[in-house]
């Protein structure tokens, strides 16, 4: 046999095997995905059936029964006060808390990176410093601090705490992503004229864009899902929907026809977010591997 027809039939071999290898390594991945999302799909079900429904049997058994499948659980949560408040609350709390560590962050970040100013870097060190520190460690001190200033149990309050435990890791990521933007190019709007403010707002912010994206899903993220600030510093009249959920399973047991709607009507608001800056994420990721 000619070494050609030796080498053709080892390339098609390799082919042959790196498409096996490739099909294989899909189907793998789909069926990961499929066991990782299986706790939300055994979610969403279960909040389509009825109370009954759901005592009698486990959600599985709608794929032989879809007639169990039913939008009255939505309806009754929208119509529970508790809950309603609660998603305001959230939304009242999470919002602002990421505007404002996105805001201060980039001003911080873009001062750390490219402004000279009497121990800048000292201070830069506090903030890496102020990275490691947990949230436990703040609970007592600040909860004194809070009460002494009128703002215990108030969304001003859990807004304050989160924007301060989430600034240090804020600056930390955008002075990062800021110091490695090209020198020359700062330069060359300098020399157009261009003054700090102009500078950083059309210069600096555009294109931080993926890297500030990679910090709003972050913090709209810690800020949603969190419980123990919120069990702290939040208004018992209206609490965030973590501590709302909580305290319906200490009130009413296992009320799943209220928990189940409620805890997917709380997931798909922050899986809403990250899709939607999913694209920003991922380049803000790349960028910085790249770097």
């Amino acid at each position: 046999m000619s070494p050609a027809n030796t080498a053709n039939k080892a390339s098609f071999a390799a082919r042959l095997a790196a498409r096996a290898g490739g099909g294989a390594l899909r189907v793998f991945l789909v069926l990961v995905a499929l066991f990782w999302l299986m706790p939300t799909i055994g979610l969403l079900l279960s909040s389509l059936r009825d109370p009954t429904d759901i005592n009698a049997s486990g959600w599985w058994t709608v794929f032989t029964a879809p007639a169990e499948l039913t939008t009255a659980n939505y309806a009754s949560i929208l119509d529970n006060d508790t809950i309603t408040r609660s998603l305001l609350s959230t939304v009242l709390i999470t919002v602002p808390a990421t505007v404002l560590v996105i805001v201060i962050g980039s001003l911080a970040g873009y001062a750390f990176a490219w402004m000279d100013f009497p121990g800048r870097d000292w201070w830069f060190l506090v903030v890496v410093g102020l990275l490691v520190v947990p949230v436990q460690v703040a609970l007592v001190p600040v909860s004194k601090l809070f009460g002494a200033v009128g703002i215990f149990e108030t969304t001003l309050g859990v807004v304050l705490f989160h924007v301060a435990f989430g600034l240090p890791f804020a600056i930390f990521l955008l002075r990062n992503f800021f110091a490695e933007i090209p020198r020359e190019l700062l330069e060359a709007a300098r020399l157009d004229g261009a003054g700090e403010i102009r500078l950083f707002t059309r210069v600096v912010m555009p294109l931080g864009g993926p890297a500030i994206a990679s910090l709003g899903i972050f913090q709209f993220l810690w800020v949603w899902n969190d419980m123990l600030v919120a069990l702290i510093f939040a208004d018992s009249e209206s609490p965030p929907i973590t501590v709302a959920l909580q305290q319906q399973v200490r009130q009413f047991g296992n009320n799943i026809d209220v928990l189940a709607p409620g805890a997917f009507v709380s997931m798909v608001i922050p899986l809403a977010v990250f899709f939607a800056f999913q694209r920003q994420f991922v380049s803000g990721v790349m960028a910085g591997a790249v770097k």
